[in-house]
């Protein structure tokens, strides 16, 4: 078939963004969903919301002095890679990594950072990108981060708050033009059903499991796992995102856990990406106890709100 007698994408002029607090974090969470809307014609676009300048170095291949001195920009090339593979757009927000605190007491964290810098500043420069950009979707973290990291605690904060600022004219009005999203969603890739099942699933082929230690040590919380709202089948694209995770050298060991699962395994065992839907103005709401499969679900457009 040629090009001029191909079918158009079947979601070109579709909007997607995802507000992540690290580079890394596009690749670690929702990337293979990520992979399978821009392969059908959605305009998807990341937003960094730090350089993970304090990240610590995650692969042992790569502690080494070079990479140390030069970690800030390794981690943007690394960012660049990754989004090369996705097919995305990519924007930095322009903060610094908060790091992760240790010690107990944990110490304060570094002046100027992510984390303790006036929510209004921050939320302010994600309202301009989101006026620009106009996303029909928008996806973040639970207000727990995903894990309690300081900066993905503050990622969850800003991308709440700028879902509601951008349709408010009387907020930044220097910003650009209001825009109202119509859908926000929270990433909840590490749900305990998910983990069980691939475990379990590892054991069985006479595996061994990269969850067993965790699994032994995790506190049920049914409710928590029921705000799964919407599983979105793409293990089509898990091979995508294994190659956008190992675009980030510093944090992905090719030898470690994130590669310890056959991907035919997982295609077979847990073949979505997960998410809960926490906003929509289309379509049924989740007081209406929706079950979805598509970030998309309820959007047409040419809606009045997210043209």
């Amino acid at each position: 078939m040629d090009a001029m007698s191909q079918d158009p994408k079947p979601r070109a002029g579709y909007r997607l963004m995802h507000v992540h607090a690290h580079p890394d974090d596009e690749s670690s969470k929702g990337a293979a969903s990520t992979a399978m809307y821009v392969a059908e014609g959605v305009d998807v676009h990341v937003v960094t919301c730090t350089g993970g300048e304090r990240g610590s170095i995650l692969n042992p291949k790569m502690e080494r002095p070079d990479v140390l001195e030069n970690i800030t920009e390794i981690r943007r090339q690394e960012m660049e890679r990754a989004r090369d593979i996705l097919g995305v757009r990519q924007d930095w927000l322009g903060f610094v990594d908060s790091g992760w605190p240790e010690g107990d007491p944990k110490p304060p964290l570094p002046e100027g950072c992510f984390a303790l810098v006036p929510l209004e500043e921050s939320v302010g420069r994600l309202v301009a990108l989101i006026r620009e950009f106009r996303p029909h979707v928008m996806t973040t973290y639970d207000e727990r981060g995903g894990y309690p990291h300081p900066d993905h605690i503050r990622c969850h904060e800003v991308s709440v708050a700028a879902f509601a600022a951008a349709a408010d004219p009387e907020q930044y009005p220097e910003a650009g033009e209001p825009w109202q999203v119509l859908k926000l969603y929270y990433h909840h890739s590490f749900n305990k059903a998910r983990i069980q099942a691939i475990h379990d699933a590892m054991l069985a082929h006479g595996l061994e499991s990269p969850w067993t230690e965790r699994l032994e040590n995790w506190v049920d919380e049914p409710e928590w796992e029921a705000r799964v709202t919407t599983r979105v089948p793409c293990s089509d694209y898990f091979g995508v995102r294994d190659q956008a995770l190992l675009a980030h050298a510093t944090q992905i060991d090719p030898d470690g856990f994130w590669f310890a699962i056959p991907r035919e395994l997982q295609a077979t065992i847990w073949p979505t990406e997960d998410f809960e839907l926490v906003t929509s103005h289309v379509g049924p709401t989740v007081a209406d106890g929706v079950v979805e499969d598509d970030l998309f679900a309820g959007v047409t457009l040419g809606e009045t709100m997210g043209a």
